[in-house]
């Protein structure tokens, strides 16, 4: 009688055990599947495939993870208000707004669908550069603009300049140094490359 309990203490204890590691081995995918889901929302504007539904709308898709991370974190903190933005923000739990930034950085920056005419390089682009970098593909601590539409660069470059998006001090006095027939050609090179 003593073996029988004791093989099914046993059985029952490697079940446990199987049924542990077999949840330990899951969670990886269900953290993954976690985000997956999360970021179904995000595609509902910003685009299955990276491209935005509208102009207006950045890509996000391969765009820089710190400043994806801040971006995430200034709408929640209200830093950065937007109506459709902010309230989505704020449902982003702390510890996932940075695997949100990461899983959207991984993705390849989308392909543009129609050939973009080159436009000739403005003057006082170089102070851009220093944050930007020299392609204009964004790294610490400033984004991407190149191929960003032109609508979407210029309505935040007039946010600056007019102080209706503050959460860059530098980029306010930049923009505020500007015309805006600068902003305009500025932004209509930066979103043809």
């Amino acid at each position: 009688m003593r073996d029988v309990q004791n093989m099914k203490r046993m059985c029952l204890s490697m079940l446990s055990g199987a049924v542990a590691i077999a949840a330990l081995l899951s969670v990886p995918v269900l953290a993954a599947d976690d985000i997956e889901t999360q970021v179904q929302t995000c595609s509902a504007c910003h685009g299955q495939n990276g491209q935005p539904i509208d102009v207006n709308i950045p890509i996000i898709w391969g765009q820089q993870t710190a400043f994806l991370v801040k971006q995430l974190h200034d709408y929640k903190s209200k830093d950065r208000d937007n109506a459709i933005m902010s309230p989505l923000a704020e449902e982003i739990k702390q510890p996932d707004i940075r695997k949100i930034a990461t899983y959207f950085a991984a993705k390849p920056w989308p392909t543009k669908s129609t050939a973009v005419t080159a436009v000739a390089a403005p003057d006082g682009l170089a102070v851009c550069r220093i944050c930007h970098q020299p392609n204009f593909e964004g790294g610490l601590p400033a984004p991407r603009l190149a191929g960003q539409s032109y609508e979407f660069l210029l309505a935040q470059m007039n946010a600056f300049a007019d102080e209706e998006r503050t959460n860059s001090a530098d980029m306010i006095k930049l923009m505020k140094a500007l015309t805006p027939a600068q902003r305009q050609t500025i932004a209509r090179y930066l979103s043809s490359l």
